[in-house]
């Protein structure tokens, strides 16, 4: 039980740091730029990721991945793999141990588990994409095991299988729901708005697909205990429901199971959901009897990790004269295998952003033989706004009026597809200010209008917009007679800052010190909630459940206090009290009230602990819920070779309340760059005739580099959302939507060339 200990004190937590934290002043924390409080022990090497565990006894194991993308192996030779030095096992579909299916994500269900594909782990012949495990080798060595895996001879009954988009797309069909929300939505009519429209666009816009390139691959490693118990280090976005993924798989109680999460190198969605390689680790440790390390090589993460899914969307506008949209269709086809089924939700902007009596929307998917597609920051959204911003541009120009003045004219009272009204908007004056401080008022409209030398300059605008979502979460909080506090949550920490922001957030309500509360996470054990570091929401999920145990906790002290003798706060009511200062004190009164320290004492008790779920999130049903920005661009064009270079960035942000300006505006950058990637280097190259990525590597798939990035600048409003806790709403994905459009948007006004399929390369512009 010695080594199950070691592995489970990897949970990890986080005191502020008061050399950098320390000179705030008390008046609260929230909205200040704290440093992160992981900073330095990243920094200084001393955060350990998952593969850079070293337990004792350590095996590690290599794939095996298929070469073709449907059929049955027909024949596995293990026998050389075997006899390689160093192995222990290998396993295939005719020795390994049976597993359950995976729970496919359920959004209304997750804390059943959250599994990207249902598709069996090796328990059969058949190959369902090309890049899918046949074998595992599992060796003393990482190098002894890739060096067997490169011995495991395959020969294969190739099927007839389904890899093109373009020859399967007239195929497509309507989903049952795309997350949630109805696949179709018509009001009026269409067709007469357009009929009546003085001005029209009616345009196709083309995405590829992506890969994540987390700066961390995939790793687990996973042990078994002599009774039983399953206890994983996992590179994952949400420990509760791999934990709960690999219950179900194995067929253990949900408390048999423990997922670590200390530190992940970046996730982006593709940490969201389970994939194979982490019950195929679980499942060798448990035939070798030893612990298991199975890292992911780059190579591996495209063969096995889902990205963003190929995309076609129709847009079209029509307007009147003074600009009123007179309707507006969406319709989008992407992409996903049956065993995934997951419709990108690529329409969602259109159905929440622009005002229009006409409205059509329609999505509709493509069934391919490929690994599962999956979320990739701002899933649908990113893509949705290329197409969207793109269209509404185009309008600007039909109708000669400028592309901000289009959008405040077409900027709904309520929501146009659900009739909600909007908890808060502020879209028009965040353009008003970053079109002030960006000097969009000295563009001249034309294309083609400004150079220097042989670089053609052009500036771009687009929206930027991401739905508000808020789950239920639960914390588990602790106060100490000695005035200290922790928080704790399995919640998962990516970089972002999410240990920093709710121990600024805990410290506020409890009144407390900064540097005296700590945040554990990083554990599926700490608390029973499916809380996940995915879809901007869990700053706000943990930030309601943080609210309702702080209540609680002072509801209890109340109690206790009112039994103790001569206590200052007999007989008062909660509603009177506010915390501060290290306790609870009347309103309005400096020095009437008691510290938790004196509450706590004088009930004779060393601490009291609660562990509380936020309420419901009943403001998502009531309001239509979101963060809006606007994205401004400026680019350099090469005339002579078509060079793209983007010189200038400023993007300003409706989104509530900001809870860390410091990581708020890292957040926001971070999400722009990877818009800028998506405008004009990154793109999947896919072999359709063998259904193969074929450039899985950072070498050949182009992300940007800092000499692509110019200086970004980033704005918040920065007015609280009354209806969201403590006001704020995301940030995490916001930052990437919008960001594609509006490089293309400049583009074109620099060149006069409009660009509808990304990226935007030489051959597009030459």
């Amino acid at each position: 039980m010695s080594l199950m200990k070691t592995v489970s004190d990897t949970v990890v937590q986080f005191l502020p740091d008061g050399k950098h934290n320390s000179l705030l002043d008390r008046d609260g924390f929230l909205g200040k730029p704290l440093v992160r409080v992981d900073a330095e022990a990243k920094v200084k090497g001393k955060a350990r990721f998952t593969s850079e565990f070293d337990i004792p006894n350590l095996a590690h194991a290599a794939l095996v991945f298929s070469t073709i993308a449907k059929g049955k192996v027909s024949e596995i030779d293990t026998e050389r793999a075997k006899h390689s030095p160093g192995v222990l096992e290998v396993l295939t579909w005719k020795n390994m141990p049976k597993l359950e299916a995976p729970p496919l994500v359920d959004i209304g269900d997750l804390a059943k588990g959250m599994a990207a594909s249902n598709l069996p782990v090796l328990q059969d012949a058949s190959v369902h994409w090309n890049g899918q495990p046949v074998a595992i080798v599992v060796s003393e060595t990482l190098e002894q095991a890739e060096d067997a895996a490169a011995l495991v001879e395959v020969d294969y009954t190739a099927e007839p299988a389904a890899t093109s988009f373009d020859l399967l797309k007239a195929e497509a069909v309507v989903p049952s729901d795309v997350l949630g929300e109805p696949a179709v939505i018509s009001i009026g009519s269409v067709e007469k708005g357009m009929q009546e429209a003085s001005a029209r666009v009616d345009q196709v816009y083309l995405t590829p697909a992506y890969n994540h390139n987390a700066i961390e691959p995939h790793a687990t490693i996973a042990l078994w205990d002599e009774n039983g118990s399953l206890v994983v280090l996992d590179s994952t976005q949400s420990a509760y429901m791999t934990s709960r993924s690999l219950a179900l798989i194995f067929r253990l109680k949900p408390d048999e199971v423990q997922v670590l999460a200390p530190f992940v190198g970046g996730g982006f969605g593709g940490k969201g959901s389970l994939w194979t390689h982490t019950p195929l680790c679980a499942a060798a440790a448990n035939v070798v009897k030893r612990p298991v390390k199975l890292s992911l090589s780059r190579e591996a993460v495209y063969r096995m990790v889902g990205g963003r899914t190929r995309a076609e969307q129709r847009i079209a506008l029509g307007a009147a004269r003074d600009g009123k949209l007179t309707a507006l269709i969406h319709t989008g086809i992407t992409t996903t295998p049956s065993h995934a089924r997951y419709a990108e939700q690529c329409t969602f902007p259109a159905r929440h952003l622009y005002a229009s009596p006409n409205v059509f929307i329609e999505q509709k998917i493509v069934n391919l033989d490929t690994i599962a597609n999956t979320w990739m920051r701002a899933p649908g959204e990113s893509i949705g706004t290329f197409a969207l911003e793109s269209a509404l541009d185009e309008l600007a120009y039909a109708l000669r009026v400028d592309p901000i003045e289009l959008r405040r004219i077409n900027e709904p009272d309520k929501d146009p597809t659900t009739g909600h009204e909007f908890s808060a908007r502020r879209l028009t004056e965040a353009y008003r200010c970053g079109a002030e401080k960006f000097g969009w008022d000295s563009r001249k409209p034309e294309p083609r209008s400004r150079r220097d030398g042989d670089w053609l300059i052009g500036l771009g605008v687009a929206t930027a917009y991401y739905p508000y979502l808020r789950f239920p979460a639960k914390v588990r909080m602790c106060l100490y007679a000695d005035g200290k506090a922790v928080v704790q949550t399995p919640a998962a920490e990516m970089g972002m800052g999410t240990a920093t922001v709710q121990i600024q957030h805990a410290a506020d309500r409890l009144g407390l010190p900064l540097e005296r509360v700590s945040f554990h996470y990083g554990d599926s054990k700490l608390a029973d909630t499916p809380v996940m570091a995915g879809g901007s929401n869990q700053t706000a999920s943990l930030f309601a459940a943080v609210q309702a145990a702080v209540e609680d906790i002072h509801h209890e002290l109340l109690k206790m206090a009112g039994q103790i003798p001569g206590s200052s706060l007999a007989g008062a009511k909660y509603e009177d009290l506010e915390a501060r200062d290290g306790g609870l004190y009347r309103k309005g009164e400096k020095s009437s009230g008691e510290t938790y320290t004196e509450i706590l004492r004088g009930a004779k008790q060393d601490f009291i602990q609660v562990e509380r779920e936020s309420d419901p999130p009943i403001e998502m049903m009531k309001y239509s819920m979101a963060s809006y920005g606007a994205q401004f661009c400026e680019v350099r064009v090469h005339e002579q070779t078509g060079e793209v270079r983007v010189s200038r960035w400023l993007c300003c942000l409706d989104s509530g309340r900001v809870a860390n300006l410091r990581t708020a505006t890292s957040q926001v950058r971070g999400g722009i760059i990877m818009g800028i990637g998506m405008a004009l280097t990154e793109e999947t190259l896919f072999d359709e005739r063998r259904g193969r990525i074929v450039n899985p590597s950072l070498a050949e798939y182009h992300v940007p580099v800092n000499r692509d990035i110019p200086d970004i600048e980033v704005l918040f409003l920065g007015i609280p959302d009354e209806h969201a806790p403590y006001g704020g709403r995301g940030i995490g994905e916001i930052g990437i939507t919008g960001a594609a459009a509006a490089v293309a948007n400049a583009v074109y006004h620099a060149t006069g060339k409009r660009i509808r399929q990304l990226p935007i390369t030489l051959d597009k512009l030459l």
